[in-house]
């Protein structure tokens, strides 16, 4: 008899959104058994990360939000701002101790447990087994009817006919005078130099007059070193908002895949993959937090339902098209990074723009969208995409 109904690998964002889902079933349904195995304290645990996305309305985790937000702005290489109201959506953001803390009462009857997965395996009579050393060097074998592995692959993801990569490093500041603007959010502030490959830009997320995230980001072929983030920080606090005297209160760096490579969400008969490992991420922006709600959302319905819990695509074949027309563009150098956004982000609604970017647009909507775009650039890039070599 396996040890769980259900092994959930990783407490991440899909973790403990699959495990919390799981556990507060519908009237009548019982819970499933549910295990949860997460790496010791130590390089292979993730840091403390941010998330953002939006929604309509309230959402499952407003009472844990650290700030939201109902207006955008981009601005321009030459500084021109595009602000927009953002309707019926609101931008949130949330912390991930913050999520974490509000799931607790409900995590109360998981199991978890600390250990690094190192191997994971189908099993002959059904189930699959996870193959695993505690911090203290002792196997460690989980076994359960399914299991769900959040990690990000040990092997790159099918072969792709682009490979990006959003990297980043932000500063949560403290000002001396105010310098933000409480109630909109610097999405995309292109006033930053630009790499020779790929684009750059600021991120601003206020916490108040005098408190905010300030990202510096890239979308490129390769992450830079940690000096390299520094400086482009100080330049963009510095030179280019004008910030004044601060505190850095604390430190945020991530790297987020962005490929047209598609991920295979079955990794045996009885082991998925979701999360980052199992394609939510969306390749064009790296968002990918509504996508785990989804993604976790359909899973927990179907096991709750008796059914093969297979994760749903994160995206549609549409979506994934679009995404590969702009990545290969902006690989190409035949895409400006900066005045593709801020054309769309100057011409189109913005909640219609993030309508989009959630892959949550009609077709009709997609090619008001796409008349806004390049076109030229963007047709001689489709045109190629079938003679262009995927690379493993």
């Amino acid at each position: 008899m396996p040890d769980s109904d259900v092994l959930i690998i990783g407490a991440g964002a899909a973790g403990l959104s699959l495990a919390w889902r799981l556990l507060t079933p519908p009237p009548g349904v019982p819970a499933p058994r549910v295990t949860l195995v997460d790496a010791p304290p130590g390089p292979l645990r993730p840091p403390e990360r941010t998330w953002c996305y939006w929604e309509k309305g309230a959402g499952d985790y407003d009472g844990a939000l650290t700030a939201s937000w109902q207006r955008l702005r981009v601005r321009g290489a030459d500084g021109e701002p595009y602000s927009r109201g953002l309707g019926e959506l609101r931008y949130k953001m949330l912390r991930s101790p913050a999520f974490e803390r509000a799931l607790r009462p409900a995590l109360a009857p998981l199991h978890r447990t600390e250990a690094v997965v190192e191997e994971v395996r189908d099993l002959p009579g059904g189930g699959a087994e996870a193959l695993c050393r505690t911090a203290d060097g002792a196997d460690l074998r989980l076994r359960a009817r399914w299991v769900f592995d959040s990690r990000p692959p040990a092997v790159a993801p099918r072969a792709a006919r682009v490979r990006l990569l959003q990297h980043f490093k932000g500063w949560f500041v403290r000002t001396e005078r105010p310098a933000f603007t409480p109630d909109t959010v610097e999405l995309m502030d292109f006033r930053t130099p630009q790499p020779d490959h790929g684009l750059a830009f600021g991120y601003v997320l206020p916490l108040g007059p005098h408190e905010a995230l300030v990202e510096y980001t890239q979308f490129s072929s390769s992450v830079l070193g940690d000096a390299a983030y520094d400086q482009a920080l100080h330049h963009y606090t510095d030179a280019v908002l004008g910030l004044g005297p601060l505190r850095i209160r604390g430190v945020e760096r991530g790297v987020i895949p962005m490929t047209d490579a598609r991920h295979a969400r079955r990794a045996g008969r009885h082991v998925f993959r979701i999360g980052t490992a199992g394609g939510a991420v969306r390749p064009s922006t790296g968002y990918a937090f509504a996508a785990v709600q989804r993604q976790t959302r359909a899973v927990a319905e179907a096991l709750h339902q008796g059914r093969e819990p297979v994760p749903p695509r994160a995206y549609s074949a549409r979506s994934h098209l679009m995404d590969t027309v702009l990545l290969r563009g902006l690989d190409t150098g035949r895409i400006a990074g900066p005045d593709f956004f801020t054309r769309l982000f100057a011409h189109v609604p913005a909640e219609r723009l993030l309508r989009f970017l959630d892959g949550d647009t009609r077709p009709g909507e997609d090619l008001l969208i796409g008349l806004r775009t390049p076109v030229a650039a963007m047709l001689r890039t489709v045109a190629e995409l079938p003679f262009t070599t995927r690379r493993t």
